[in-house]
């Protein structure tokens, strides 16, 4: 037996760094660091270094599965190896059936973080699905990114705008609810953040960290500000009016605002109420804080600015990234030097193309309920349980995903599930919902599968791109998951594959062939460079000249401004400031939390060679816990107006009084258990409200 090294990257996040993995008599012994990946630089953190660990998993699915009848009590079924083809002809046939007796309305597909990293095998699944004529698809972007891609849309004209930080040659980085050190970034993909951090800083940039936890990255910070949950519209629309203000004082300067968007005379009568005072009031932050946040701004004159969940998964959330891009644009700071940028993609060459603007306007949501908007050619994840509750969605696809755990009201959810009259879950190890499943299907996991930087390569901080091999070659009897659905669509007449591929003449790289022949240089140039080819940094002026109507922002829509609105006159999407010591003897609020050790429900339960695991908490502030008699380590009963779970409690210093941290996607504590798929939902994008829920502690008896 001969140790052999396979260059490849990790396909846990948007940093997807560079990875290199050793490989002893086909298994997978070791994960390091591509030291000559240009971007991660050598750093992976602990979840891809448990690639290899996640890879032999124990829970591994290596076989189809098929299933017995459901018990009518729990919803659960037993599950019994089957062959390949006895599977995907069950499949086929159901499928047929369902379209047949439904329309294609009856089949749904459910495509989640594990499916966005794996570019062969998500195309197929959405070709698939588009072939059958559904429109019933659901993805993960609804469920705590939504406000991204509708913000982008409404004030740039694409929903595909990514601002990227312009890490060369900027001089400030604000970040809001944003914890790259832990998450790698949010869209934005920071690899090797501490050091990449630490060099910006070094190079004279100013780092300021808006988040009510004192979190990883705010310790390095130069500045943490610990605003308020909730309030990051607050601080962002105090600063938007403050240099208004100054720039209409001066003609010259608000000419210069008008002359890159329209709406600007919209936008001073929006943000006309956050005075400083009303500022001080709403975030917690103190008049000194907020004059020497605004002189920072005034100070490096563009700046770079990100949000992440914190920001992202609660009532105000379309309004503080509107917000967000006001700054920018009111500084000219978007699609600038010294700002931020939009990385156009190596592969996907968005420079190239002739953009005609959206005009934002969202589609009726799902037949049973029309009032939810479809953006993005999607339907939001909170029409999914109520439209198979209606019997309109009789078979749904799960791809790379855990609905179970990622859904609102765990209970509904799962009585959801079990009526199907199929759910095919296509996974690497068991899940929640597999247990629900009449149909498993075991794929290749990242290590067993060639790949590309595909999707998100416009989320880096270089246009670049890298193929990786397979590491090894899929143990058991797993399949890639696009052969799967080429096999399904060749049993049912449908053209999953591109013209000319079919289920058994292709192979992972020949499927790269169309995507790279688009692409800035030739297929070999990619094939062979195995760490990664990087054509350049940042770049400026594509979004300007090609995407925006008319060349300018529309830095006003109605629809933001209306929520805007009602933030400020107190209504549903303002924040409650209500004092410490309200918060410490009432109800606490809810926020969510990144773990460095695991991505929402993947690597739960595996660590890298002398490594640990990490299990989710219930963490709380000592004022909190000790005004509940809660002691560090003790079991606590969480309490929305939804539901219940339970869990751990961590007693935390860094954690602010009146709010409680709980990561998403698990089962205890389960933050699905706490919401509603009905109630708090955003009209604008149909996110489910998972964070700034109040909620009670209370601790269980021991």
């Amino acid at each position: 037996m001969t140790e052999s090294d396979v260059v490849s990257f990790c396909r846990i996040c948007n940093a997807m760094c560079g990875i290199v993995a050793t490989v002893d008599d086909g298994r997978v012994i070791r994960i390091r660091g591509d030291e000559s990946h240009a971007l991660s630089r050598g750093y992976t953190c602990p979840k891809g270094r448990a690639l290899g660990v996640m890879h032999h998993h124990p829970l591994r699915l290596d076989h189809p599965q098929a299933a017995s009848p459901a018990d009518p009590e729990t919803g659960l079924r037993s599950l019994l190896a089957t062959s390949w083809d006895e599977s995907l002809d069950d499949i086929a046939e159901i499928v047929r059936s369902v379209i047949g007796e439904s329309g294609p309305d009856g089949i749904g597909m459910y495509l989640a973080s594990g499916s966005a990293f794996d570019t062969n095998g998500r195309r197929a699944a959405e070709r698939f699905l588009s072939k059958t004529g559904s429109l019933q698809k659901y993805t993960a972007t609804t469920i705590d990114t939504p406000c991204k891609p509708l913000v982008a849309e409404l004030v740039g004209g694409w929903s595909g705008l990514t601002p990227v930080w312009d890490h060369e040659h900027s001089k400030l980085l604000i970040l809001f609810g944003s914890n790259p050190v832990v998450s790698h970034g949010h869209s934005n993909a920071i690899p090797d953040p501490v050091r990449r951090l630490r060099d910006f800083q070094d190079a004279g940039g100013r780092i300021v960290v808006v988040d009510p936890r004192r979190t990883e990255t705010a310790a390095l910070a130069d500045v943490h500000l610990d605003v308020r949950p909730g309030s990051d519209a607050m601080v962002l629309g105090f600063l938007v009016r403050a240099l208004l203000d100054e720039a209409r004082i001066d003609k010259a300067r608000i000419d210069e605002v008008r002359d890159r968007a329209v709406g600007v005379d919209e936008l001073v009568a929006a943000v006309a109420p956050f005075t400083l005072a009303f500022a001080v009031e709403h975030t917690g932050l103190s008049e000194t804080q907020l004059r020497e946040l605004l002189d920072d701004v005034r100070s490096a004159g563009r700046i770079s600015a990100l949000s992440g969940t914190g920001s992202s998964m609660n009532a105000t959330a379309n309004v503080a990234e509107w917000l967000l891009w006001a700054l920018h644009i009111v500084t000219d700071s978007y699609d600038k030097p010294g700002g931020m940028w939009f990385n156009p993609g190596y592969l996907m060459q968005l420079d190239s193309r002739d953009w005609q603007p959206s005009d934002g306007r969202a589609e009726p949501g799902p037949a049973s309920r029309p009032e939810l908007p479809r953006r993005f050619g999607e339907y939001p994840c909170s029409g999914l349980v109520s439209e198979i509750e209606s019997g309109n969605i009789r078979v749904l696809f799960v791809v790379g995903g855990n609905p179970v755990t990622a859904l609102p009201d765990r209970k509904r959810t799962e009585a959801a599930l079990a009526s199907l009259d199929a759910l095919i879950v296509l996974d690497v190890v068991e899940t929640e919902t597999t247990r629900f499943a009449t149909h498993v299907i075991p794929v290749a996991g990242q290590l067993e599968r060639g790949d590309l930087t595909w999707l998100l390569d416009s989320y880096q901080l270089s246009v670049a791109a890298q193929y990786t091999p397979a590491v090894v070659a899929p143990g058991a009897d797993r399949r890639p998951v696009w052969k799967v659905f080429a096999e399904l669509g060749e049993r049912l007449d449908l053209d999953v594959l591109p013209r000319g591929f079919t289920s058994d003449n292709a192979t992972d790289e020949s499927l790269f062939g169309p995507i790279l022949a688009r692409s800035r240089t030739d297929v070999d140039t990619v094939l062979s460079s195995p760490h990664g080819v990087v054509e350049s940094g940042a770049v400026f002026g594509w979004v300007t000249e090609r995407v925006l109507p008319d060349g300018k922002w529309r830095i006003a829509p109605f629809e933001l401004i209306a929520q805007c609105d009602e933030l400020t006159g107190g209504g549903p999407y303002s924040p409650a400031p209500e004092s410490s010591a309200e918060f410490v003897f009432d109800r606490l609020l809810l926020l969510p939390q990144r773990r460095m050790r695991t991505m929402n429900s993947q690597l739960r339960d595996v660590a890298a060679p002398g490594g640990r695991t990490e299990m989710p908490t219930i963490v709380m502030s000592p004022a909190d816990a000790h005004a509940r008699g809660i002691a560090d380590g003790d079991q606590a009963k969480v309490e929305s107006d939804f539901g219940i779970t339970f869990g751990e409690v961590a007693v935390d210093e860094k954690m602010q009084s009146g709010s409680i941290g709980m990561p998403h996607g698990w089962s205890a504590p389960d933050v699905g258990r706490l919401t509603s798929a009905d109630t708090g939902i955003d009209p604008l994008t149909g996110m489910v409200l998972q964070s700034g829920l109040r909620v009670s502690v209370e601790k269980l008896p021991n």
